[in-house]
């Protein structure tokens, strides 16, 4: 029997299925964790609210003005009163859930898109291309994520795309880094040296066996990276530089909201809520996950 015919399949299959199996585990454990039960069904009612607010109130232009009707206090009509602009507040807390949502889930796709696949390849090469992405990473990491996304921003220009592109880039070194750190363990497993020494291609290797086997920490990376991006994305909304009115988003409505705080305190605290309680949830659910998913920290 020759070496070639020792296929690393196996190792890596029943290595995929141990995985399977702790992904399993780790679930039910979750759902057993209070806090991290606690931020689902905050997520579960924030996402409800994006998805069929708009359907139940189709007939609502989140962008409609009414200058008629500015600032008035809350009444039967207005539940929660009126802004600067004539829009109704609570509808425009229900619209801007999809904006702010969205682009905080957007902005952590590009994040985890281009900083996964670059510290995998940093962590697996190692040599020159480690050198070169590590040293492009501290350069991102020498800014705090909200100078970095004000300098993009600035750049760029204001408006949602922009925004979702200046978070997103701001989270890539987190996730380069983390990667990188999974990957130089990865690399060193015995399937992984089989499948090196039996000549499988370093792409196959990447994609068949390492990159699946970091994908529990990057998966709570990214979780409280959702609250991370929510909050840059407010602050880019509350300087200005974020989505642009009359565009319902929660930064947006924080930074209208604050010219008019002696007037209609209303106008920031529930935004200021919904951007709290968004974020809350998420570190909730992160740190559940880190719990459940991090053997040292099972009890």
């Amino acid at each position: 029997m020759s070496i070639r015919a020792f296929d690393t399949t196996e190792l890596a299959t029943e290595a995929e299925e141990d995985l399977q199996a702790a992904h399993e585990t780790a679930w039910r454990q979750l759902l057993r964790h209070r806090s991290a039960v606690a931020g689902l069904v905050v997520l579960a009612i924030y996402a409800v609210t994006a998805l069929l607010g708009p359907l139940v109130f189709n007939q609502y232009n989140p962008a409609h003005q009414d200058l008629s009707n500015v600032l008035l206090p809350p009444s039967p009509q207005h539940l929660l009163g009126t802004d600067n602009y004539g829009r109704d507040e609570l509808l425009d807390l229900i619209y801007g859930s999809r904006y702010t949502l969205s682009l905080g889930l957007m902005a952590v796709v590009i994040g985890g898109g281009v900083g996964v696949p670059l510290g995998a390849a940093s962590g697996y090469f190692g040599g020159w291309i480690d050198l070169l992405i590590q040293r492009l990473t501290d350069i991102l990491l020498a800014f705090p994520n909200i100078v970095l996304a004000l300098a993009l921003v600035a750049a760029l220009g204001p408006g949602l795309k922009n925004v979702v592109i200046a978070v997103g880039v701001s989270s890539i070194p987190n996730f380069i880094r983390l990667v990188r750190s999974e990957a130089l363990k990865v690399r060193q497993l015995p399937y992984v040296e089989a499948a090196r020494a039996l000549g499988v291609s370093s792409p196959r290797i990447l994609l068949r066996h390492l990159v699946p086997n970091v994908l529990a920490p990057v998966i709570v990376l990214a979780t409280l990276q959702m609250g991370l991006a929510i909050l840059v994305a407010a602050g880019l909304g509350f300087f200005g530089l974020g989505v642009q009115p009359p565009t319902p988003e929660w930064g947006e409505l924080l930074g209208e909201g604050h010219n008019y705080i002696f007037r209609d305190a209303n106008l920031i605290t529930f935004p200021g809520l919904c951007i709290f309680f968004a974020v809350l949830a998420f570190n909730l659910v992160g740190d559940g996950l880190r719990d459940v998913l991090d053997p040292r920290l099972r009890s």
